[in-house]
């Protein structure tokens, strides 16, 4: 391939009359690139912006508008496109022979899904005029990738259009426009594509089976979440087929408060759905350390505060072991709420876990509950929450068992407060090496 031309030369230095005398010499080669990019003359007129030089060369029947350069395999209608040099468009869209459909190499997309996933509205209304094809896709359509950037003017554009599929997946993700637009948080663009009659708000993407709200519902988008939930014919409990979480679990994980507190106002949605490893949304926020979504979610009376996930942990347990007294108290102040419940993996119960770690407060909170049950041994090492409590070195925690142990006993059986054995205390006072035979 030779080098650069004089009149590849003049166009890079953009003198306009030296490009007009050359262009006037039958003998001159418009098309001939450079070594290094391999663009052509037009195409590097194009990069510069250059309209009266643009101009000059497409005069010449021999120049060839749909040249690409090497390096991104770049005609020059979509490099214009891509940068929304509309006067440029123009003037190529011009030539009935400029191809509107040729493909960049990266990342191997029209002009016309150049312009719109770069808001380049007047651009995309001249491509459309010339007739591209709104639904020809590399992998995304125009309106998909309009709506993943935001661009409400392209989005509104394309949707005028009959002919626009709005339901169109990618072929990567199997997602919607209006999926792409919910999950960036774009709610003028979500409002515009609802207005098409075609255009439900169920619809799951191919690859994890995720519905715009939980999208929406996962980024803490609440603008987008409170215009789908004005939505009739809207399902809020669609879960993923990844995880099985739905919207409101995800905005639980995500500590996305103000999308619970809407989200919870619709009636119809589950507050009690588990996900695969059998968490809830109550659960997500126990294990979060998120109290506001707790306090939200303990709202709904029909909120079961039992549910444990596939470990056998629920969410008191998870505040317990945590050692979070405000989520403790709000979740035993619940009566329904079972204190004794055991992990599967360790058998340890919310008190015996509060007890081994040292959290005072949790303890004291738990010992309110008349049902509390002191004498469950966890699997692990057999000991009771005392016994864990007197290991561990909690003296405070062991004398607040003890101390409830004996009046257990006392209602019970009637022994005089002088005959009960303070085991916490006692063993206490022992040495290490003879606590550890003991038990």
């Amino acid at each position: 391939m030779p080098g650069p031309t004089p009149l590849w030369y003049a166009v890079e230095e953009g003198k306009y009359e030296v490009v007009r005398i050359l262009l006037e010499r039958g003998d001159v080669d418009p098309n001939i690139p450079d070594t290094d990019s391999g663009r052509t003359p037009l195409s590097l007129a194009v990069t510069g912006s250059s309209e009266g030089i643009v101009e000059l060369l497409l005069e010449r029947h021999d120049t060839n508008p749909n040249l690409a350069d090497t390096d991104f395999e770049q005609t020059p209608l979509s490099f214009a496109a891509e940068k929304g040099y509309e006067e440029i468009v123009k003037l190529l869209l011009a030539r009935q022979d400029t191809n509107l459909n040729t493909l960049d190499i990266s990342p191997g997309q029209t002009p016309l899904e150049l312009a719109a996933k770069n808001g380049h509205n007047g651009v995309v209304k001249l491509l459309l005029g010339r007739g591209a094809d709104p639904n020809a896709q590399s992998g995304r359509t125009p309106l998909s990738l309009a709506a993943e950037n935001g661009h409400e003017g392209v989005v509104r554009t394309l949707l005028k259009r009959d002919d626009v599929n709005p339901n169109i997946t990618d072929t990567e993700n199997g997602r919607t426009p209006l999926s792409w637009a919910a999950g960036k948080g774009h709610a003028g663009v979500v409002r515009t594509l609802l207005k098409r009659d075609k255009v439900s708000p169920n619809i799951t993407d191919t690859e994890n089976g995720r519905t715009p709200l939980w999208w929406a519902a996962g980024e803490g988008h609440k603008g987008v979440v409170r215009i789908l939930l004005k939505r009739n014919d809207l399902d809020p409990n669609i879960p993923d087929t990844q995880y099985g979480r739905t919207p409101l679990s995800r905005a639980a994980s995500g500590w996305h408060e103000g999308v619970i507190k809407m989200l919870l106002t619709r009636n119809d949605v589950d507050p009690n759905r588990a996900d695969t490893n059998g968490r809830t949304p109550l659960l997500w926020a126990a294990q979060g350390w998120c109290e506001g979504v707790v306090k939200m979610l303990l709202k709904r009376k029909d909120v079961n505060t039992n549910v444990p996930d596939i470990d056998g942990k629920t969410p008191l347990w998870f505040a317990a072991r945590n050692g979070h007294e405000r989520m403790v108290r709000l979740l035993v102040e619940r009566p329904e709420t079972n204190p004794n419940t055991v992990d599967a993996q360790h058998g340890q119960t919310p008190l015996s876990l509060a007890a081994n770690l040292g959290h005072e407060g949790v303890v004291g909170i738990l010992l309110e509950r008349n049902d509390v049950n002191l004498n469950i041994a966890n699997t692990r090492c057999g000991r009771t929450p005392l016994e864990c409590a007197v290991s561990n070195g909690h003296q405070a925690i062991a004398m607040m068992l003890q101390e409830r142990a004996n009046r257990i006993s006392r209602n019970a059986d009637s022994v005089p407060a002088t005959e009960q054995i303070p085991l916490g205390i006692s063993m206490l006072s022992e040495p290490p090496s003879k606590r550890a035979r003991r038990f």
